[in-house]
């Protein structure tokens, strides 16, 4: 069980990631990889990726086990600027803490009481190991998510529409009480389903609320309660397949034309219900389930359940359509999948 201890002064400092964090999705990402749960989301998009990660995974297997403890230092809170900041961060790590992190890691897993060649010279802070650890993370990155970020970005996006409305609502009590099952808000503390016992005093520093596409089941906190207090927690999935095969010429996206559903995709810019679409694009509660299932079709719009409402939100294309430019990597990608030209 996870206890996060809440005071009058973190209430007031709870915040929602404006993004995904590109070193959080990383490491989980690499935990979904080398599973078998899952597999209705995960599974078409774990087959992909297995064909395009390269033998640099063993660096990165060496560091993050399938389930349990991995380093702090991998999760530098700078990756949520981009992956760019973060892999900075990392190479930045002192040795005393790299040190520190990998020993915790060891004494956790019996095979690495004795640190490998490459984690032992990690440990010693050199320049080099930390290149490779780097350059390893990049390259999966690129890989293993690069091609699926804009669906990572809509679905995070969607989780952030849910919490912030909850937040407009009924504050950070609302908001807190608003997150996925496995976390129960008992003000003033928030409990959570964990592999082991752990209590979080925050101590007014706040709280970070990172949605995560890749987390999956129970949330996931730092072990070292010194650094900044994050909680990282698994977005819904539709129970759908996370990624498909769609194109962006296909028959879904063919039928988006007339001024109607364009008015419809301009009322979902800031997310809304479905009775809110039918308010706003003035046509009926029916016409306006009917037009955002084909705007989901698409893959312009992601659709999610919020208590007894659906709330609608654009993906990274439907936003980029709206803005009449749409970047060719967005356009590429289309209905939740890498296209190839």
């Amino acid at each position: 069980m996870l206890r996060i201890h809440f005071t009058a002064d973190d209430w007031a400092r709870v915040r929602i990631a404006a993004r995904p964090d590109a070193l959080w999705e990383s490491i989980l990402s690499f935990h979904r990889l080398r599973d078998r749960r899952g597999a209705l989301v995960f599974g078409e998009w774990r087959s992909q990726a297995r064909a395009r990660v390269s033998g640099e995974t063993r660096l990165l297997a060496a560091l993050v086990p399938p389930r349990g403890y991995f380093p702090d230092f991998l999760t530098p809170p700078e990756a949520r600027e981009g992956l760019d900041a973060g892999l900075e961060a990392l190479r930045a790590t002192p040795p005393a803490r790299l040190r520190t992190e990998l020993a915790l890691a060891a004494a956790q897993r019996p095979a690495l009481r004795m640190l490998p060649g490459r984690l032992a010279a990690l440990a010693e802070g050199r320049s080099e190991p930390l290149a490779r650890l780097v350059g390893a993370l990049r390259t999966y990155w690129k890989a293993a998510l690069e091609p699926y970020w804009p669906h990572v970005q809509a679905r995070v996006e969607a989780d952030r529409a849910v919490r912030g409305r909850a937040l407009l609502d009924g504050g950070a009590d609302e908001l807190l009480a608003s997150l996925p099952p496995a976390l129960r808000w008992r003000a003033p503390v928030l409990e959570a389903d964990y592999p082991v016992d752990r209590e979080l005093r925050l101590d007014g520093r706040g709280l970070l609320l990172q949605p995560s596409f890749f987390c999956r089941g129970t949330p996931v906190v730092y072990r070292d309660s010194e650094l900044p207090p994050v909680l990282v927690y698994p977005v819904s999935h539709s129970g759908e397949p996370a990624f498909g095969d769609g194109d962006a010429g296909g028959p879904s996206l063919g039928r988006l034309v007339g001024h109607t559903r364009s008015a419809v995709l301009q009322s979902i810019r800031d997310g809304c219900t479905t009775s809110e679409l039918a308010r706003r694009a003035g046509v009926s509660l029916a016409s306006a389930s009917q037009h955002a299932a084909v705007l989901r079709e698409a893959g312009l719009v992601v659709t999610l359940r919020h208590g007894n409402a659906v709330l609608h939100t654009l993906t990274p294309l439907g936003a980029a359509l709206l803005r009449g430019g749409a970047p060719v990597q967005a356009v590429a990608y289309a209905r939740n999948g890498p296209v190839t030209s």
